[in-house]
């Protein structure tokens, strides 16, 4: 049986996809909105961290059936829950950085 703590960082432990649910907590994303607000990710990098997110139940993916086809990204109840987690990582960065300066 797993560590609790590693089944976590299993789901989230890389950088890109503690960034993908930093800006899905914020609301549905399309994949361009998800791209130009992660600097540095490449498209096959979101889009590998997307399908395994999706694929773990952290995200929805919808496709809407409009031309050209549009497809929007959120987060699911098990993704939202991770919210707290998010915060604290937030809230010791912030006291972090200020005590590096």
């Amino acid at each position: 049986m797993s560590c609790p703590v590693e089944i976590t960082l299993n789901l989230i432990g890389s950088k890109w996809k503690v960034l993908i649910l930093r800006d899905l907590l914020r609301g549905p994303k399309r994949f361009g909105e998800l791209h130009r607000g992660i600097k540095g990710i490449s498209q096959k990098m979101l889009t590998q961290h997307l399908r395994e997110m999706e694929r773990d139940g952290l995200v929805n993916r919808k496709v809407f059936a409009e031309i050209p086809p549009r497809v929007e990204y959120s987060l699911t109840e098990t993704g939202q829950s991770l919210k707290p987690i998010l915060e604290a990582m937030h809230e010791w960065g912030s006291r972090y950085n200020q005590s590096c300066n």
